[in-house]
């Protein structure tokens, strides 16, 4: 009996032994001996490995994007230059020896009478244009009134009722019942100016109504 088991262990385990060796040298294939290997490439040959390479990444800095010049153009500078004013023509100098400061500054024609002085002129703009003449004022008790004052009237011959209708020529009224008239340079008036028959006419005629007429002591 023991005999017996021990040949059945003995052929099973040479059963054992050929199944594992692929056949054995009596299947003659190329791959005698190599069992395992086959077993483990059966289905699908050599093992695949997978690699999985990521994809590079770029990194792509975005440029600065370039000033664009502005297209605004600026606004045309006009080279048409502005007229220059004319220049005002410069006031005359008043005459020195002229002693009336307002009928100097008067922009037309004025008359100056200095009463002490005894003279008279006429000025056109500041300048003297005519003088100085010689004259008479008002006698004491009827002086001349000093000032500044305004041409009135003018009368080519003027009749004084205060005085029996005395004989005024060239009569210019500077004051109410004064005036420069034709008179005696050697006799003093009643109020008026006295000049000659020349000096009178030129006051008269060049005068105007409105006109300056100052007088000083």
């Amino acid at each position: 009996m023991k005999r017996l088991l021990a040949g059945a262990a003995a052929l099973a385990t040479a059963f054992v032994l050929t199944a594992c060796s692929g056949g054995g040298a009596a299947s003659g294939g190329p791959n005698a001996g190599g069992g395992a290997v086959a077993a483990a490439g059966s289905g699908g040959g050599a093992p695949t490995t997978s690699s999985t390479t990521a994809a590079p990444t770029t990194t792509s800095a975005t440029p600065t994007p370039t000033p664009t010049p502005s297209t605004t153009k600026p606004a045309p500078t006009s080279t048409t230059a502005k007229p220059k004013p004319k220049p005002k023509p410069a006031a005359p100098a008043s005459d020195p020896g002229v002693p009336c400061a307002a009928a100097a500054a008067a922009s037309g024609t004025a008359a100056c009478v200095d009463l002490s002085a005894h003279k008279a002129w006429i000025l056109q703009g500041g300048k003297v244009v005519y003088g100085p003449v010689p004259m008479l004022p008002g006698r004491k008790g009827y002086a001349t009134p000093t000032g500044t004052f305004r041409v009135l009237s003018k009368e080519k011959m003027h009749l004084s009722k205060e005085f029996d209708n005395a004989k005024m020529p060239n009569s210019v009224f500077f004051y109410p019942g004064d005036a420069f008239h034709t008179g005696s340079l050697s006799v003093y008036s009643h109020g008026c100016i006295h000049l000659s028959a020349g000096a009178s006419l030129k006051f008269f005629n060049t005068l105007h109504v409105g006109d300056v007429v100052q007088v000083v002591p």
